[in-house]
């Protein structure tokens, strides 16, 4: 396993219950997992447990089967690359500019740039498809672009899974659905990953399992039609909800109005 949590807890200082509370998750190379739930239920908050950002009350976290707190950051990032809720560009560097900062962790603080650090910057923009845009700046990339670009940098650290934190968030219905082609033909090359994510019906058709958090605590884990009930997405959700199986056999959610409420 890439990633493993065991009984994972985290409370936050003053709050009145914990944020994470006994959650366990693990990662396999070639795995797509989709965490999701509620606002507030915990799944940013994992995330940061998992690569050692909050510290955690109780339960274990491994990488490769190492404890988080033995890893540096460095090294950690040589195996897991991340891509954050937001991110808001600081200076106007050029595509290939940019995903080349993914290359920093493989370097000293003064190490100049090889041969080999250029030649991974042009694999990850190819994977990424954005090599077409190595010359254009980020500040004039549409928001799908934009994050297809932070997918590249992440894979310009040559990890062994990526993390990301709602990858397509304020993104149009395309470049939804693009961003999720993209990291499911990667998981298909044997990367691992972890999207958190609101789009219930998207994880259920790219996600090989699915993790739905409720008030910190796991609800349902499996896969997708397992978790996607009628009944654990309606109390959960707190919303009358209908599932209807789509042409691949994935669950896809529909809510209801009141008046549709089944009896």
């Amino acid at each position: 396993m890439i990633i493993t949590a065991d009984h994972l807890s985290v409370r936050y200082p003053g709050a009145p219950r914990r944020a994470l509370d006994g959650v366990s998750l693990t990662l396999a190379k070639g795995e797509l997992v989709a965490v999701v739930g509620p606002n507030g239920s915990g799944k940013t908050t994992l995330l940061q447990a998992l690569l050692g950002v909050v510290p955690h009350e109780s339960g274990t976290v491994s990488i490769n089967g190492k404890p988080i707190g033995g890893w540096r950051r460095p090294e950690l990032a040589r195996v897991i690359g991340v891509v954050t809720q937001r991110e808001e560009p600081a200076f106007s560097l050029r595509v290939r500019e940019s995903v080349f900062l993914g290359r920093y962790p493989h370097l000293g603080p003064i190490a100049p740039p090889r041969a080999q650090d250029w030649a991974a910057v042009e694999r990850a923009l190819e994977r990424a498809d954005v090599l077409r845009l190595a010359d254009r700046r980020i500040d004039t990339l549409s928001g799908g672009e934009w994050q297809r670009t932070r997918v590249a940098r992440a894979l310009a650290q040559e990890p062994e899974a990526l993390v990301l934190d709602e990858p397509t968030a304020a993104l149009d219905v395309r470049h939804e659905m693009e961003v999720f082609e993209l990291i499911r033909e990667l998981v298909g090359t044997g990367l691992g990953a972890i999207v958190v994510t609101h789009h219930l019906n998207l994880a259920a058709r790219y996600a090989d399992r699915m993790l739905l958090l409720e008030e910190g605590r796991v609800a349902a884990e499996g896969r997708p039609d397992a978790v996607l009930t009628e009944a654990v997405v309606a109390r959960v959700f707190d919303w009358p909800v209908a599932v209807i199986p789509w042409s691949d056999g994935s669950p896809q959610v529909v809510p209801l109005r009141p008046a549709e409420k089944r009896r």
